[in-house]
């Protein structure tokens, strides 16, 4: 079978890339390795909408950062996925830190980063009172803002599927040859033909470009550890709160996420491709610094805390362009603000197509909306009353932290939900106090019987991620049948 693009890589940038190319007559397939998109950096990210003033002008990240962050209000609302515009400061915890703001507001302001401005000590702790005393000031940006990465993922590929991109999930790309005037990849149960092929695989895009002999650039993973707080502490900020940034990082941050909690972190460990673990030593670097900027914060509030790796290039930037190899196309080192630029990253993709002599035309027929799982936690007791006349599933609760109820839980699933995490990341569920010890069992029910599978098929992750196991004294006849 043979596509004019194929895609390998279903994070947040992969799709946004699907996304965009199905606005036209071309054939495309996306090939994720997990087995729902959005399983890799992309479910660990922070959630940032970046206004656009961190990263340096020269570099291609401070290119796109700026136009992909003016994208988001028209791309939350075709999605359906939640974006808020909360802003961001930049404190300076010290005199010192204080031309390093200045330096800043100058970057953004040549980059065409609108409504910057200086806060003195008594303007910032006057908008942020937990803040700690002792800053001397901040750099407002009110641009920035937050996403649920995962829910950004699901609707972008929802919308590329609606429109003719083709998803395969669960096939790791195993070689790539070049024959014929295009490019075959071979995966464990397909081989599959394109005429261009591109490389947004994330901490393993290096591993993909040496399948077709390309070795002009690494990839160093680099491991985020993030601390979730209990919804007890929202308001604690109102805004996203960094600090100075140093060389190689942004800093660890205080984030008020889009559903109400506090997030911290995170750290900046180099590490190999398969360390995703949370440490007492990042847990303590993360809320020793924290707590220098919020007082208040405790690692007692911690209700979940998880890791991610964030693709980091010999550049120290993005790596997106054709190669060597005809009509292999490198989409690599998208660490931060890689979100912010994916819509960016997206139509830029698309533009080296067309140069690279893809013929784009525009379909009448593209549809740029999804429709969203409604969220039953956020309608009013009437609309919740006209919900349960319409929807008797509505009434019954799966996941009472969160209020997500088994109707949603099954549109979730007939949206693409296989996992545990899949459901989580679709509608919460588990994502609360109890991190799943009230609602697990009746998510594995419903997966189960919606999906025809046995209650020991449903993961958490995919894999291996069992979470029961087949009876020893089971009849293998029957396990057989089943």
């Amino acid at each position: 079978m043979l596509y004019d693009a194929a895609i390998i890589g279903g994070g947040v940038i992969g799709c946004a890339i699907a996304r965009e190319l199905s606005r036209y007559a071309v054939r495309v397939v996306l090939i994720e390795k997990e087995c729902e998109v959005g399983f890799g950096t992309s479910k660990s990210n922070s959630g940032i909408i970046h206004a656009g003033h961190h990263a340096p002008p020269e570099t291609l990240k401070g290119q796109l950062v700026v136009e992909g962050n003016r994208a988001f209000p028209q791309l939350a609302e075709e999605l359906g996925f939640g974006f808020k515009q909360v802003g961001e400061i930049v404190v300076a915890r010290n005199a010192d830190e204080l031309p390093a703001l200045e330096a800043l507001k100058a970057r953004g302001e040549a980059k065409g980063v609108p409504g910057l401005e200086l806060w003195d000590r008594e303007r910032l702790l006057r908008e942020e009172p937990n803040l700690s005393p002792t800053v001397a000031g901040g750099l407002f940006a009110p641009t920035a803002g937050v996403i649920n990465p995962y829910e950004c993922c699901f609707g972008l590929i929802q919308n590329a599927r609606m429109n003719g991109v083709e998803l395969l999930v669960e096939s790791p790309v195993l070689g790539i040859d070049r024959r014929d005037g295009f490019l075959s990849i071979k995966t464990p149960r397909q081989l599959l033909h394109a005429r261009f092929v591109i490389n947004a695989a994330g901490v393993h895009a290096a591993k993909i470009a040496a399948m077709v002999g390309l070795t002009d650039f690494t990839i160093q993973p680099r491991k985020g550890e993030e601390y979730m707080l209990d919804k007890r502490m929202k308001g604690v900020v109102r805004r996203i709160i960094f600090p100075v940034p140093a060389a190689t990082t942004k800093g660890t941050l205080v984030i008020p996420t889009f559903d109400g909690t506090i997030m911290v972190g995170p750290t900046a460990e180099d590490v190999d491709e398969h360390d995703i673990s949370t440490t007492d030593a990042g847990a303590r670097s993360v809320f020793d610094f924290v707590r220098t900027l919020v007082p208040s914060l405790h690692p007692r509030d911690t209700i979940a805390e998880f890791a991610g790796l964030r693709a980091v290039s010999d550049s120290n930037d993005f790596i997106i362009g054709p190669t060597a190899v005809p009509g292999f196309i490198n989409v690599a080192g998208i660490q931060s603000p890689g979100l912010t630029a994916a819509p960016a990253i997206g139509r830029y993709v698309r533009d080296i197509l067309k140069d690279e002599g893809l013929t784009l035309v525009e379909r009448d027929d593209f549809e740029p909306r999804v429709r969203p799982i409604p969220r039953f936690s956020a309608l009013s007791m009437e609309e919740k009353r006209a919900r349960i006349a319409a929807d008797p599933a509505s009434a019954h609760i799966v996941c009472r932290c969160e209020e997500v109820t088994e109707s949603e839980v099954v549109e979730a699933i007939d949206q693409g939900a296989r996992t545990l995490d899949g459901l989580k990341f679709r509608v919460r569920a588990g994502m609360g106090r109890c991190q799943g010890g009230f609602c697990t069992w009746r998510c594995m029910e419903l997966l189960s019987e919606r999906l025809g599978l046995p209650i020991e098929a449903i993961t958490k992750r995919g894999g291996g991620s069992w979470l029961v196991i087949p009876r020893l004294d089971a009849d293998p006849n029957e396990e057989a049948s089943r």
